[in-house]
């Protein structure tokens, strides 16, 4: 019998590498919408947190967390057979059965399967979802073929489109799990040319946002100094050395203008080194990491936001960044490139622009759609932006859709069962 055949309400884990994170305020925004609506879920994470700094709205979340214990000697490991053989019924066969393939896998990844599944029992899971499609879903799959039950998972960015990811692996996980979730229209195409002609269910859902924590009002009129906020981890793809150039060569035009970037990673110190080699020591200020609210102040202060995504040397690029839709939430007028799903978001559906496209890696783009914002009145641009928010990316219907995704497999073993008897 399945555990999501058993009598008894249903239960969802939700299974990430690490948690909490305080780059991932999307997931926690998507359990809070979901324990909002009354489900059920538990948290389980194959790491520990390394980041001291936590999101206030952490705090909110009812679901428990559960770390999975990550074997570093061959005691530990023998200890989670053990346990997964005394707490999982049928584990011996099953275990057997899928032994090729676990021997092909990282086998701390494999171990962590098998602790998941003896977690999965305990805590009563009847589906399982996990978030990216990498080391958190291999391990997913593993548990919920010990147990039973069905799995799901979100695809972002990285864990599809980096140059290390498998596609033969991807293609098996989306195969075998009963339904795959991504954030865009552009990623679902991309998933479609993975699996290649897999029997696969693939959903686009875009990530929500929480609306009544990102408040619309319209643009405050400019001074005579344009202020640009740009937000996200200092890494390749995110292209900031593209707005250091774009701010240099408006500075040298005479523009005034004031930038503040946010975010930390492994490019602050080529950033700053870039800063000061431009002379935009008194122009740039690089901020480090903020929280939520932060931010949110941050996005009041700026006329403009921008987010120069590239396609980094490694393939790696930006799925569609949540800090973009809550600019967009809060009527701060935006400038994005061309890469992945942003340009879905900068068409709201009638013709009317929702924010400026720019080509990815060109300066020049980046300085003419800047110098524009320093003069337009973007009030009618920002306005179209909340609609196209409120319309395709609040968290609520996230929820309801994602549940649904979920529910179809419950309904399936009803009718199943129903036509058995």
């Amino acid at each position: 019998m399945l555990l999501s055949d058993r009598p008894g309400p249903s239960r969802t884990a939700y299974v990430v590498k690490m948690y909490p994170r305080f780059s991932e305020t999307f997931i926690v925004t998507e359990i809070l919408a979901r324990e909002a609506q009354g489900e059920d879920l538990r948290l389980f994470s194959l790491r520990p947190p390394v980041d001291p700094r936590f999101h206030p709205e952490l705090a909110r979340v009812q679901a428990g967390v559960t770390y999975i214990a990550k074997p570093s000697k061959i005691l530990e490991a023998w200890g989670l057979l053990g346990e997964g053989l005394a707490i999982v019924p049928g584990f011996g066969d099953r275990f057997a059965r899928m032994l090729p393939g676990l021997l092909a896998m990282d086998p701390i990844e494999a171990h962590q399967g098998v602790g998941l599944a003896a977690e999965f029992v305990r805590q009563g899971i009847t589906h399982a979802h996990a978030h990216f499609g990498s080391m958190a879903t291999r391990a997913t799959a593993i548990a919920a073929e010990l147990v039973d039950i069905p799995f799901s998972f979100t695809a972002h960015a990285k864990d599809i489109f980096h140059e290390e990811v498998d596609p033969a692996v991807l293609a098996d996980l989306m195969r075998r799990a009963h339904h795959v979730v991504t954030v865009s229209d552009f990623n679902h195409r991309f998933l479609d040319r993975v699996s290649a002609g897999e029997d696969t269910s693939v959903h686009r859902v875009y990530n929500g946002l929480e609306l009544r924590r990102f408040p619309y009002r319209d643009p405050a009129p400019r001074g005579t100094v344009l202020r640009v906020c740009a937000v996200g981890r200092l890494v390749e793809k995110k292209g900031f050395p593209y707005l250091l150039e774009a701010v240099a060569r408006l500075k040298a035009d005479g523009f005034a203008l004031e930038v503040r970037i946010a975010g930390g990673g492994p490019q602050y110190g080529d950033l700053l080194e870039r800063v000061g080699a431009l002379d935009l020591a008194d122009d740039v200020t690089l901020l480090g990491p903020k929280t939520q609210e932060e931010v949110v102040a941050l996005l009041r202060w700026a006329d403009v936001f921008v987010a120069p995504c590239v396609v980094a040397e490694d393939g790696n690029m930006d799925g569609l960044p949540t800090v973009l839709l809550e600019a967009m939430a809060t009527g701060v007028p935006c400038i994005a490139s061309d890469v992945t799903g942003i340009s879905e978001v900068f068409d709201s559906g009638d013709g009317v622009a929702t924010g400026i496209l720019t080509r990815a890696g060109s300066t020049a783009d980046l300085v003419r759609a800047l110098a524009y914002c320093a003069s337009a009145d973007l009030t009618w641009m920002a306005r179209a932006a909340r609609q196209l928010i409120e319309s395709s990316f609040d968290s609520v219907e996230q929820a309801r859709r994602l549940r649904e995704l979920q529910d179809e497999e419950s309904t399936r073993c009803a009718l199943s069962s129903s036509r058995a008897s």
